[in-house]
């Protein structure tokens, strides 16, 4: 069978689906503006596409989302072009729709199934807008008009869709009934055989020290540290944190930049802004166990969960993040968030601790509590592994069920072009 993957990120989260596809002899190719050149990754062959017109211009500020989206969905409409020409018609296509760029694909080959990775429907009331109160829209009143805006990409995608998949009921749940029936919840997956506890483990922090399960370590994982991801809540806690804990070792990782949410006034970013705000009351010996590590590689962060006697994971109602899950199977003591889609992985003191997302404070005492006590560790450590390998376990259960998902996908008759 000939599979056509789309992902502006290629492979992003298809990184276990596409090479598994490929393996069992299907035809797999990912069109993606990751790439320059053509290339071959786990027998998928990778083709880039180019984006020749500019987007954003002289449209209404709520549209320009939208004009983003039907600028890569031009450009990879003309990919889909080259390809077809050159031969290649797929009879699944699986596309993550949230950049647009498959927005045109029904037109290309109006016979293939096209499945999507639904990763979230944006709601234009509580909690998707004014979570936090602490950051009001720029828009007031209006919000709930611009957030729901962005679905006219989703409402268009799903006029072409024949399936989708999302990783989490949370995320599946915020598409209204019509499109939440036609998503099957079946997560990306952990690979928990790599993902383990690692009682030897020894993390070096660069210019810092060398630090082991002997040491007291904490630790805090985004993708960029930022207000969505509760950066803002976990900088509140560390002058308290650092003053119970002496000994402690806090490891912070992320990127100065925004994944989600509103970017901070120009000139800062959400890092320092919060450094800022607590740093006179932090004393230079203790700020000298704060260390903030950016990004690192994957084997790296997996030697940091390994370390880590307690993880902290905070974020709002939103995307849930791998790195929980990761920290899960690496049997870590979990403090986490109390928000909804976090409820899906974390029974309170049954796989891990939970506080209100604005409390520091009960963050703190969870912490604490959790440092002080070496038997509910081990026992909240091991019942988070044994929630994510019986649910989300990656060879036995999330990929086998994706794999299926495509043949469905394969055997369904192709939804016709919206007229």
């Amino acid at each position: 069978m000939n599979i056509l993957f789309i992902h502006q990120n290629f492979p992003g989260q298809f990184k276990n689906l596409a090479p598994a596809l490929a393996n069992e002899g299907h035809r797999v190719v990912a069109l993606t503006l990751r790439v320059k050149e053509p290339l071959t990754w786990k027998g998928v062959r990778i083709l880039p596409y180019d984006i020749k017109r500019k987007s954003g211009q002289n449209v209404h500020p709520w549209l320009v989302d939208m004009d983003t989206k039907v600028t890569r969905g031009e450009a990879c409409y003309h990919g889909a072009m080259a390809l077809k020409k050159a031969g290649f018609n797929p009879e699944v296509i699986i596309a993550h729709p949230g950049w647009g760029e498959s927005l045109f694909l029904r037109d290309v080959w109006p016979e293939a199934r096209i499945g999507l990775y639904c990763e979230l429907y944006h709601e234009g009331g509580y909690p998707h807008v004014n979570f936090d109160p602490e950051f009001p829209s720029r828009e007031g009143g209006a919000e709930p008009l611009r957030i729901r805006l962005k679905n006219l990409n989703n409402l268009m995608h799903f006029q072409i869709a024949d399936a989708g998949v999302s990783p989490t009921k949370f995320q599946a749940d915020t598409f209204p009934p019509s499109y939440r029936n036609e998503i099957s919840v079946i997560h990306d997956g952990i690979d928990t055989d790599h993902v383990v506890a690692k009682p030897d483990v020894v993390f070096e922090v660069e210019g810092g020290p060398t630090l082991s399960r002997d040491d007291e370590v904490i630790t805090f994982v985004n993708r960029n540290l930022e207000p969505y991801r509760g950066y803002h809540i976990f900088m509140r806690a560390l002058p308290d944190l650092l003053k119970q804990r002496p000994n402690a070792q806090v490891l912070i990782v992320g990127g100065d930049d925004v994944s989600y949410g509103a970017r901070p006034a120009k000139g800062k970013t959400w890092k320092q802004i919060f450094i800022d705000e607590v740093r006179d009351q932090i004393p230079d010996a203790d700020w000298a166990r704060v260390h903030f590590l950016g990004r690192i590689p994957y084997d790296k962060f997996i030697a940091l969960l390994q370390v880590a006697r307690v993880h902290v994971y905070l974020t709002y109602p939103f995307v849930l993040s791998w790195s929980l899950f990761e920290a899960m199977s690496a049997e870590g003591a979990i403090v986490a968030s109390s928000t909804d889609p976090v409820l899906e992985a974390i029974e309170h003191d049954v796989t891990g601790r939970l506080v209100d997302f604005f409390d520091p404070a009960a963050m703190v005492r969870e912490v604490c509590e959790l440092l002080d006590d070496d038997a509910s560790r081990a026992r909240l450590g091991k019942a988070a592994r044994a929630h994510i390998t019986q649910n989300y376990d990656l060879k036995r259960i999330c990929l086998p069920q994706q794999m299926q998902w495509v043949a469905d996908l394969a055997a369904k008759t192709p939804r016709p072009i919206p007229e």
